[in-house]
């Protein structure tokens, strides 16, 4: 005697799959794959900057992956991989806390700080423009300020193939993607 499956068998299975795809994608598993770390020190430079948070960790996402103690090849330091001259001109504005070398590249609070401090100084630069910003991040304000000025880019990102500097290209490209992502991810910050 053959016994076969009836419809009510063959329908369970692909139901209990697909709730099970529903509750996974509504667990807010996403935040598994895009962490954010040093929340409370993003917001609270955030805030102090009026700098969005989204952008701040983006930043940090691409430049450390939140990885305190960090020092690049070519001496950036901490989460934020700030220059030391960098940070020196910002420390020697007299708006920010004293910071050595040391407690930039060990102390994501005061890295975060001085970092959050110089994307304002990028933004009131380049006049709010976010592409321009990241761009200055990476390449500096001089490069960015020339490419406008000559055409070389126009600060969009829908150019940003004309950035004459491949690794800033892909820089804007990559902190432009976790902003997408975190925005998507996060609600609120």
């Amino acid at each position: 005697m053959k016994i076969r499956n009836g419809p009510k068998k063959r329908f369970a299975l692909p139901l209990f799959v697909l709730v099970l795809i529903v509750l996974f994608f509504n667990s807010g598993w996403m935040v598994w794959v895009y962490p954010i770390h040093y929340k409370e020190e993003i917001r609270v430079q955030s805030k102090s900057y009026d700098i969005d948070p989204f952008l701040i960790a983006s930043i940090i996402r691409v430049e450390t992956n939140f990885k305190p103690s960090k020092e690049s090849r070519v001496g950036a330091l901490g989460v934020m991989q700030l220059m030391p001259d960098t940070a020196s001109w910002a420390i020697d504005t007299g708006k920010l806390p004293q910071a050595t070398p040391e407690n930039i590249k060990h102390e994501p609070d005061t890295n975060i700080r001085i970092g959050t401090w110089y994307l304002r100084n990028l933004s009131d630069q380049f006049g709010g423009n976010r592409i321009a910003v990241v761009a200055a991040y990476n390449a500096g304000p001089g490069n960015v300020s020339r490419w406008l000025a000559d055409g070389t880019w126009d600060g969009t990102l829908e150019n940003v193939r004309n950035i004459p500097i491949g690794e800033t290209r892909h820089y804007v490209q990559r902190v432009v993607y976790y902003y997408n992502q975190y925005t998507k991810v996060y609600e609120t910050f």
